[in-house]
């Protein structure tokens, strides 16, 4: 069963009757799909309807969007982290990489081109506004 069928099992329409019991199914699940818990779900397992929300969505997302697979939603995550520059989500999407049997080859192309579309993104933005503040002191 995946995630986004044990979930709904688990809670159907009404969070707030989740019990620890049904968290601990939901932990499970997600432990499964990864290969471990990423932190900020942990974090949320004290909160079963903030949980259960987060795991909808995440799960609608990558389950209901069947118009790429799971490795390239993998080496997005790779590259958007990585352009976030959040440490610990860039281990966890790099390890979740490589157990799904993404090369070094592969990863390291989504963080170069993470990396260039962040740098781009920085010089875009100072040229823009360095040119917006000329403008108004031109005037």
């Amino acid at each position: 069963m995946g995630l986004k069928s044990a979930v709904y099992y688990v809670y159907g329409d009404i969070m707030e009757l989740l019990t620890d019991k049904d968290m601990d199914k939901i932990i499970k699940v997600v432990k499964k799909r990864y290969g471990r818990v990423p932190y900020i779900i942990e974090k949320m397992a004290d909160n079963p309807k903030l949980l259960a929300s987060k795991v909808n969505y995440d799960e609608a997302v990558v389950d209901d969007y069947k118009h790429i697979d799971a490795k390239t939603a993998e080496l997005i995550s790779i590259a958007v982290v990585s352009a976030l520059g959040c440490e610990h989500c860039i281990d966890f999407h790099i390890d979740a990489g490589k157990k799904m049997g993404l090369t070094d080859e592969q990863i390291m192309t989504a963080v170069m081109i993470a990396g260039s579309l962040a740098n781009s993104a920085v010089l875009s933005k100072a040229t823009r506004s360095m040119q917006k503040i000329n403008e108004f002191y031109d005037e």
